[in-house]
Formats: C-alpha cells, sequence, structure tokens
C-alpha cells in the first residue's frame, strides 16, 4: 500500500476527538503514553498462551464480534456472510461494504482507528478498497510481529484480566505466569451459571462443577463447599477479583431451611417460582460475597442486560451471537438492601457497579457514595460505560454523570470487555474523550488552566488508579 494513498485519505489524525489546544496537551502529554491495565475483558487465554497466529484479517477482526455481526443484519448482509460458510475473504468484503454506513456509530471510529494503529493503514474501508486492506493486514499478520502476545505488547498493555468460570482448570494462565510473556495475564471468578438456579442448564451445570470441586452436590450445603474449593483454587493461582453478569441484583429475606428446599426442588426438576429463584440467589450472592471481602478480593457487577432476545437464532447460532439488548430493569431498591446487607457486617469488598442502561446512570453514580467508608480511596466505583455504552456518547454521559454525583478524580477508567485482540485502541478512545471534556472545560474557564492539576488526575484515571485499587 502506497504512503501517497494512505495519506490522501488520513482519518485518524493526531489530535482526532480533541477539539483544542488544552485538550490536545492533555492527551498528548498526559494521557497518551500511559501504560493500559485492562482489568475487564474476555480475551481467550488459551490464544495468548500459545501466542495464535492469526490466519486473516477476518479471523482476527469479524470472527466473535457481535458488533459487526449486528451492523451487517442491519445493513441487510446476508447471514451466511457473517456466521455462515462463506470465504473469509468474502465475509471481510461484506464488512468492507458495510462501514461507509457505520457513519455515527462508534464501530466507524473503532474500525479506522484499530487499521490505523495496528496496521498502519490510513485508507477508509469501503468496498472499493476492502480488498486492498484485506491483503495488506492479512499479509502483515503472517510475521512474528502480529502475533497475539506481539499485539498485546504493541499497544503498552501492562495487566490483562479475563474472566473464567469456576470449572475452568486454568492452565492456560499458569503457562502464562511460568512464561517468558511480560504482560501479566490474571483472571476474575465468575460463577454466575451457579447462582441463576432457573436456568435449563443448571443441573447439568451442577453436575460439572461437582465432578471438578470433587465434592458430591446433593445440597445447598455441598454447593457452597465446592464453590469454597474452587475459590481458593483460582485464589491459588493468583485471582482477586470476582464478575457478575446479572439483570439486576436480588434481595429477599429467606431462611436457611428455604435456600435448602429451593435447591431440592430444582434438583427435583421442579419449576421455580420467581420468589423462590430470587430468595436463593440472594443467599448465594451473599455467601461469595461475603467470601470475596474475606480475601480481599474486588467484586464487580455488570447490570441490566435484556440477552438472547431473538430466541429462534439463538437456537440456531446459540447464545453470545449478536441477539441482546438493554434491559429496562429497576435497579436501586435491591441493590442498595443487598450491599447494605453486606455493610452491615462490615464484609462489603470493594465493588465495581456497571450499568447497561443510561438512564441509570445517576442512580449507580449517587448508590456508590452510600457504603465510601474513608478507609479505601474509591472503594466503591461507577464502572466505565460498558457495552452498548461504550461510545463517545456513552463514555460522556457516564464521566458527566460521575463527575456530578461523586469523584471523578478516583475513577478507575477503561476497560475492553472484548474478545478481539485488536480492541485495545478503545483505551486511547476513551482517553481522547475524557483529554477533550476536561479541555472544553478548561477553554471555557469552567476549570483553572492548570496543567499540574488537571493532568495529574488525567493520569490517575488513565491508569494510576487502576493500579493503585486493582494492585495486580
Amino acid at each position: 500500500m502506497s504512503n501517497s494513498i494512505a495519506n490522501n485519505n488520513t482519518f485518524i489524525t493526531h489530535d482526532f476527538l480533541l477539539e483544542n489546544q488544552y485538550s490536545q496537551r492533555l492527551f498528548h502529554d498526559y494521557a497518551s503514553q500511559m501504560p493500559i491495565i485492562d482489568y475487564h475483558c474476555h480475551l481467550p487465554p488459551a490464544e495468548i498462551a500459545s501466542n495464535r497466529q492469526f490466519k486473516n484479517l477476518t479471523k482476527i477482526w469479524n470472527d466473535g464480534d457481535h458488533y459487526k455481526w449486528r451492523a451487517m443484519r442491519t445493513f441487510g448482509i446476508e447471514e451466511k456472510f457473517i456466521t455462515g460458510n462463506a470465504t473469509d475473504r468474502e465475509k471481510f468484503l461484506q464488512w468492507g461494504k458495510t462501514v461507509p454506513y457505520t457513519l455515527r456509530n462508534p464501530l466507524y471510529h473503532w474500525t479506522h482507528l484499530e487499521l490505523k494503529r495496528y496496521f498502519n493503514i490510513d485508507l477508509l474501508l469501503n468496498e472499493d478498497t476492502a480488498n486492498e486492506i484485506y491483503d495488506d493486514a492479512t499479509s502483515k499478520l503472517q510475521t512474528p510481529e502480529y502475533s497475539c502476545q506481539s499485539l498485546i505488547n504493541k499497544m503498552n498493555v501492562e495487566v490483562i484480566c479475563t474472566t473464567e468460570d469456576p470449572i475452568d482448570s486454568l492452565d492456560n494462565h499458569v503457562k502464562l505466569k511460568n512464561s517468558h510473556f511480560n504482560v501479566k495475564v490474571s483472571t476474575a471468578f465468575r460463577p454466575d451459571k451457579a447462582i441463576v438456579i432457573s436456568s435449563e442448564s443448571y443441573l447439568d451445570y451442577i453436575e460439572k462443577l461437582s465432578t471438578v470441586s470433587k465434592v458430591s452436590i446433593n445440597s445447598y450445603k455441598s454447593l457452597c463447599d465446592a464453590l469454597l474449593l474452587r475459590l481458593d483454587y483460582f485464589e491459588e493461582n493468583g485471582c482477586s477479583l470476582s464478575d457478575h453478569g446479572l439483570s439486576y441484583v436480588p434481595f429477599r429475606a429467606f431462611t436457611d431451611a428455604e435456600i435448602e428446599n429451593i435447591f431440592q426442588k430444582r434438583r427435583g426438576k421442579k419449576q421455580l417460582t420467581l420468589e423462590e429463584d430470587e430468595k436463593f440467589q440472594t443467599s448465594i450472592l451473599l455467601f461469595l460475597c461475603e467470601q470475596y471481602h474475606s480475601r480481599g478480593w474486588i467484586q464487580q457487577f455488570h447490570l441490566g442486560a435484556l440477552r438472547n432476545n431473538n430466541a429462534r437464532m439463538t437456537q440456531i447460532l446459540g447464545p453470545d451471537s449478536g441477539w441482546d439488548s438493554i434491559g429496562d430493569y429497576s435497579q436501586a431498591r435491591t441493590l442498595s438492601s443487598f450491599l447494605n446487607a453486606l455493610d452491615r457486617k462490615d464484609k462489603l469488598a470493594k465493588t465495581i457497579l456497571y450499568n447497561l442502561n443510561p438512564s441509570d446512570n445517576e442512580v449507580l453514580a449517587t448508590m456508590i457514595g452510600n457504603y465510601n467508608d474513608g478507609k479505601v480511596k474509591g472503594k466503591m466505583q461507577f464502572g466505565s460505560g460498558w457495552w452498548f455504552m461504550d461510545q463517545k456518547d456513552g463514555m460522556t454521559r457516564q464521566l458527566n454523570a460521575l463527575s456530578n454525583m461523586s469523584l471523578i478524580s478516583c475513577f478507575i477508567g477503561m476497560l475492553t470487555d472484548s474478545r478481539s485482540f485488536l480492541s485495545f485502541p478503545r483505551h486511547e478512545y476513551f482517553r481522547r474523550i475524557v483529554c477533550n471534556l476536561f479541555g472544553q472545560e478548561m477553554q471555557r474557564g469552567e476549570l483553572p488552566k492548570d496543567f499540574d492539576l488537571v493532568g495529574k488526575i488525567i493520569q490517575d484515571i488513565s491508569y494510576n488508579n487502576a493500579k493503585e485499587y486493582f494492585k495486580f
């Protein structure tokens, strides 16, 4: 690809998203060179450990990317070019055809930012340039500089925290720990499959957990015993975080006898009521969260997703194939009761709350203030804009709510929540948005033109606060 062609079509400029001299200085002098701590993602540890070399651009960029899949479906692209049996080149050409029509969707920015940062490609991706871009990027992907580990190093990543189920062996994390890879790869304990008792696959999952833990799970107590053993195992392998992806945090009063009866009822393959479901989830979540506190772990709650809405296509393609949306669940009352139950016992761990529905921004931004106790800076965190919220408007709204209702100076910053090895420029995207937000207010005289003060806060949000908070 000739530089002249690329330069004539440059879109991702040096000052992309930075609207004035203050924004530009904050980003270039304070934010841009900070390392990345990606404390929540879904990168496959096996691919990092094996240092996978991707066959072509489609394999690393389109496979598994729900954002791209949804856009292509909306644009009228047949499923065979998305998740079907079309060739990898054909799939990419259809993506290239779609990209010009993603204007004002974050995909347009991410696409060109990733092409620029990883492949030094300035061409705008469209139907005419797709073949050239595919060939150029695919050729580079065959070189050692584009293996998984090299791509991670290329983005100045210091820590990656993946997300694993309690039944995971963590073999790949052990392999990485004993390797020469210079990036720390940790994990987060995600026991949702043991919690959501009404799931159709619940009993099958309990059998798997029983096998892995070597505990015969025939009672609620034995279920907790099995989870305790897996918590021990994860902790022995360097884990210090948990993660829960729930529609909402339930809270209902219960007795121990009730919980045992509910568990046995489910073992008997009988349908539970909503009240029984929520009582069980309340009990096991409280049990787990007290464990997190005793171990000095950090707990994360991703709230508000309405998953697998399209039953027909979920049946064909399975979960996590792009059929999820924002849910409108009530969050405040039960979340407050749950956190309060832990705080009453002084067993509330460091907590990060993420919302998927932007209408809950102020709810969570104020909720965290209820349970900060002054013992730890920013103990309770209103998490970064996530999933449908990790775009310019969503991030800005989250940052504004946090600024207005709490202290943005204590914020631990961005995460990718991604399965893609090309997604780390989202940290740069976030930092540019943050710097522009502060820079605009400096220009308007709403913030002092004090780069020592504002620049330090920018660096804290970009990296320092996360470094201190997680202590990886």
